[in-house]
């Protein structure tokens, strides 16, 4: 059968796959349109499986957030930031976002093999392997994160997509009071805190970096003739220092630096009438902790047009 334009442009609807891809997968099929759906399929899982061993280390952070209680976190990678400021890829993460708000998935594996929800006829590990072949390079769904709420959830995207943070309150559900907790979320996506309180933090962490604080107290040549109980007094010091820098409540409100985060959230429910309480904060960084590889402007466009 003679392939046309205009099944070409049918399929190309259907599947959301490249033009000579189309017309290659026609020509294949002898022009059978659901034989060539099935085509285009099967080539985009080996062009995925061609480009796995590459390091997906870009990308960005998307969150969605449903009647101020119900909220999710993804991130998706791609290999250059070229296809993460792109539309598709970003309207993409956009349907992993929805996909993930919905979910009953405990973990990556079991979230892949789900129904995509932007069409059920597929599972999302194989609308991730249809938008690998369209996009053309190594896409990964890193990770996600559900919350699901009495109180509110708020929000923050930094940076296109860099960072992005949930915060999750027991609060009253004012347009003051969430404005609040997104100042809170700015804090956390610039500070990075670990913990939301010091009731947190375990004291497996606290024995670990007690131990750091005084191999590097005793390396200091400077407390080569202090006694011990000094030294113990210094590493305290400096582990309840520490502590303050990694618990957001204890952390100087960035943007008044006479407060701490948590004489702040006393202030905003003096002014609410009720209390504010930051209950669980998720903060993801783009790429954080993944090898990335080198590569100057020049190849990254080169790779972008196929040279």
């Amino acid at each position: 059968m003679a392939v046309t334009a205009s099944m070409v442009k049918e399929l190309r609807e259907m599947t959301g796959a490249g033009m000579m891809d189309c017309k290659k997968a026609l020509n294949e099929t002898d022009g059978d349109m659901d034989a060539a759906v099935e085509y285009l399929r099967k080539n985009g899982q080996a062009k995925a499986e061609k480009k796995a061993g590459r390091i997906a280390a870009e990308g960005i952070v998307k969150t969605l957030i449903v009647d101020d209680q119900k909220a999710a976190i993804v991130e998706v990678n791609s290999e250059t930031d070229f296809v993460a400021k792109n539309a598709d890829f970003q309207a993409y993460v956009a349907d992993v976002a929805a996909q993930a708000i919905d979910s009953e998935a405990d973990d990556m594996d079991a979230f892949l093999a789900e129904a995509w929800k932007a069409d059920p006829s597929k599972t999302v590990k194989e609308a991730l392997v249809e938008k690998i072949a369209v996009i053309g390079e190594k896409l990964s769904i890193r990770r996600f994160e559900k919350i699901v709420s009495d109180g509110v959830v708020v929000s923050y995207i930094h940076g296109g997509g860099r960072i992005g943070v949930l915060v999750e309150a027991d609060a009253p559900n004012t347009a003051e009071v969430k404005e609040a907790l997104l100042n809170v979320a700015m804090q956390i996506a610039a500070l990075s805190p670990k913990y939301v309180s010091q009731a947190e933090v375990s004291e497996e962490y606290k024995e670990h970096e007690k131990e750091i604080l005084l191999a590097q107290a005793k390396n200091d040549p400077k407390n080569a003739s202090k006694p011990d109980n000094i030294i113990e007094k210094m590493i305290l010091g400096r582990l309840n220092k520490e502590l303050k820098e990694v618990c957001l409540l204890d952390q100087a409100y960035v943007k008044d630096g006479d407060l701490t985060v948590s004489k702040y959230l006393d202030q905003v429910s003096k002014a609410a009438g009720a209390p504010v309480t930051v209950k669980k904060f998720i903060r993801y960084e783009t790429g954080e902790g993944l090898e990335k590889k080198e590569e100057n402007f020049a190849e990254e466009v080169a790779k972008q047009m196929g040279m």
